[in-house]
């Protein structure tokens, strides 16, 4: 972080070319989610004062979404805070008592988590049978161990054959078939069973990567992102709170809601323009004069002038909007890693019940398709967007919620999801838990709840993913700041503007 005190007048450095001694650099932030917020308190912190926050909706945290459903506190986008050992979320909630009423069953050390680590996955088929608990230990085992491999191409730098086509799905996919099918020890029966829970098992891995597939996930570089030791937690009172403590310090003034952007002119792109036109602030013509560098764009008309402007709206809002949003237009470079990462959709559908319907030993039930044994492609047609549903969590403790369940979505079926109404969505999802259960008279659900982070003009999706031909390299040059040294193409110091980029990340997600 670069010091505000202006202390040199070099022309490559916008934090201090053209600036008068006399006041600190205007910077503006894109975006109230967790990045904004943490740049901007930490630019509060280091002595910056002129600094504002443009965030397009009503409210700020983005994909952070806390909301009430009867007595229930419920997230709608980030849930849990993956790993303890020097992760800042964790530390920052620990720090001011969020996990105190944390149950020990809401603290998972397991890979894939759920609300509760006590009792025991149903693992149920579209027959109504419950697949016997030894069997899915068995297959899991098997699982697992597959998983473990995926690892080792990234962290050990193993070679992927090609025909894996490098990606996590069909590589996963063809290892498992083929333990399964050379077992002496297991029947026919079995053996069906275990490849179609394969298939439910990569949704659910599809779901937590946030990927249409896990065929589209890139099996390079997906040992990339490794988990921060220690277990995974909720926060009781809501996930908000952690947003709450990051706006703790910002100043009210300095956030603009309901502020959506349309276009940020950098490099001197408008400036004339801006001067020989109406006025929309006040302080434009003069703001000029002083050497702003960006002019931020807004839909209402007004443009604010900036010396450094740090964009952090999601991937795929820069995957819709990029050719609009910024003026020039973003170096090649940039563009190709936009396209080149990916971002889906994972969407959750909260279901409440006066009573329970299930055991109490049950934690989720878990939708195994018996006739997708062979399935090659799990993706749908929009008719049948809800087999993309892969399970519903039980949440615990029922003291805390009451009977819910939380369903699970991800890819274009979410997408269709998100277009049904309500009673839609309860009614196709009471179905599938009859079929599934094989009980009929489940009654439908007496509130619904449901997210829809992909039709969210200002989301358009849940978390990024590292698809199949990108890496790690294309968010490092996503973060790289603008403008580019002509001579070198290496960013300029202070660069002008800066996408605070937010991959997949374990510190806290869905």
């Amino acid at each position: 972080m670069q010091s505000s005190e202006i202390s040199s007048d070099s022309t490559d450095d916008p934090l201090s070319s053209g600036l008068h001694r006399n006041r600190q650099p205007r910077i503006v932030v894109i975006g109230a989610g967790l990045a904004g917020l943490a740049a901007t308190k930490t630019l509060l912190e280091n002595g910056f004062t002129d600094v504002t926050i443009l965030e397009a909706s009503d409210r700020i945290g983005g994909r952070v979404q806390t909301v009430q459903l009867g007595q229930a506190t419920l997230e709608l986008g980030a849930t849990w805070i993956h790993g303890a050992n020097g992760n800042p979320v964790f530390h920052l909630a620990e720090d001011n008592g969020l996990l105190e009423q944390t149950t020990d069953g809401e603290r998972s050390v397991g890979r894939i988590s759920l609300y509760t680590k006590n009792g025991v996955a149903h693992y149920q088929t579209n027959n109504g049978k419950r697949i016997p608990k030894d069997l899915v230990e068995e297959f899991s085992d098997l699982y697992n161990e597959v998983y473990e491999l995926t690892q080792e191409f990234f962290q050990s730098g193993k070679p992927v054959g090609a025909e894996s086509q490098n990606s996590v799905g069909i590589f996963t996919r063809d290892v498992v078939r083929k333990r399964i099918m050379v077992d002496p020890d297991d029947s026919e029966v079995t053996k069906k069973l275990k490849l179609s829970m394969l298939q439910q098992y990569l949704k659910v891995e599809s779901c937590e990567s946030s990927s249409p597939s896990m065929d589209e996930v890139s099996l390079s570089e997906f040992g990339e992102w490794t988990e921060i030791p220690g277990a995974h937690h909720v926060i009781p009172s809501g996930f908000i709170k952690i947003v709450q403590l990051l706006a703790l310090g910002i100043p009210e003034c300095v956030v603009q809601l309901n502020k959506p952007i349309c276009c940020m002119h950098w490099n001197h792109s408008v400036r004339q323009e801006i001067t020989d036109t109406e006025d929309h602030n006040s302080d434009h013509r003069e703001s000029s004069i002083r050497g702003h560098q960006v002019y931020v764009e807004c839909e209402d008309c007004e443009f604010i002038p900036a010396d450094h402007v740090i964009v952090t709206v999601s991937l795929g809002v820069l995957k819709k909007n990029h050719e609009s949003l910024f003026s020039p237009p973003l170096p090649a470079d940039k563009v190709m890693s936009i396209e080149k990462l990916g971002i889906s959709t994972t969407d959750k559908i909260f279901l409440e019940f006066d009573e329970p319907f299930w055991s109490p030993e049950c934690n989720s039930i878990q939708f195994v398709w018996e006739d997708e044994a062979q399935l090659e492609n799990l993706t749908y047609p929009e008719e049948l967007w809800y087999k993309k549903i892969c399970s519903f969590d039980v949440l615990y403790p029922p003291e805390r919620y009451g009977y819910m369940l939380s369903g699970w979505i991800c890819g274009d079926e979410a997408l269709v999801m998100e277009k049904y109404d309500d009673e839609t969505v309860a009614e196709t999802c009471t179905e599938l838990l009859r079929k599934f259960t094989g009980n009929q008279n489940i009654p439908k659900p007496r509130r619904i709840l449901r997210s829809s982070w992909g039709s969210n003009p200002y989301i358009y999706g849940s978390y990024s993913y590292t698809r199949v031909g990108s890496s790690g390299i294309d968010v490092e040059k996503l973060a790289m700041p603008l403008p580019y040294n002509e001579s070198t193409k290496a960013p300029v110091s202070g660069g002008l503007v800066t996408l605070l980029f937010k991959p997949n990340t374990i510190i806290s997600r869905q």
